[in-house]
């Protein structure tokens, strides 16, 4: 996972799980080189926007479509799921009943 918000917004929120890296968003284009560019990676922000204008900015730059991929809706979505965090989620507000499939089955 690449976390692209600025490190004052992971102190205050972060995403519990191990290997996590910062890049904001603002440092993509001069920083993209500590990336694996062989590898998988999820792009992960607050609610998806910044999120994904980095991999539109990572596949500019040539990575392969098919490893990069960005967190519709980010850490909103994580804890409404209830996935581990770093720090108080009530940040965010209430999120019940924001993110809804349509009843049509499984979604993230």
């Amino acid at each position: 996972m690449v976390d692209v918000r600025e490190p004052f917004e992971i102190s205050q929120l972060g995403f519990g799980v191990d290997q996590v890296l910062n890049l904001p968003l603002p440092e993509i284009t001069l920083r993209y080189t500590e990336l694996p560019s062989d590898q998988e990676l999820v792009l992960v922000c607050w609610n998806g926007s910044r999120s994904r204008k980095a991999a539109e900015q990572l596949i500019e730059l040539g990575f392969d479509v098919k490893l990069i991929a960005h967190m519709r809706n980010g850490l909103e979505r994580w804890v409404s799921k209830g996935f581990p965090t770093i720090g108080d989620p009530s940040i965010l507000g209430d999120l019940t009943g924001k993110f809804t499939c349509g009843g049509k089955g499984n979604c993230c």
